[in-house]
């Protein structure tokens, strides 16, 4: 198939992009069907973003909080507020825990 240069407007920043014949070529070849939304630049901040604060929370900082480890006793800290209810574990005897069941 002959694929020709397109413009494309970013959904973020609002500028123009080329959409090359090139890349879309590769686009297809990788079985993709959407058009890229975003420029180049827009896409390298969204990845760094994404990157900088683990995998798709951007600009949210995950709260830990600190608890002690129900079997072994060290002090360690979760991603989520232990309510009392269930025993909480570090992440090494929460693998054990996991692999003995």
């Amino acid at each position: 198939m002959e694929y020709q240069d397109r413009t494309l407007s970013c959904q973020d920043c609002g500028t123009g992009f080329t959409f090359s014949a090139d890349d879309q070529a590769y686009f297809a070849q990788r079985g993709f069907t959407n058009e890229p939304k975003r420029c180049p630049s827009c896409r390298a901040n969204r990845r760094d973003q994404r990157d900088r604060f683990g995998g798709g929370s951007y600009g949210y900082e995950r709260k830990m909080y600190d608890v002690v480890c129900a079997q072994c006793g060290k002090d360690t800290q979760v991603p989520f507020e232990p309510k009392g209810i269930r025993p909480v574990y570090c992440s090494d005897c929460f693998r054990s825990q996991r692999s003995g069941s």
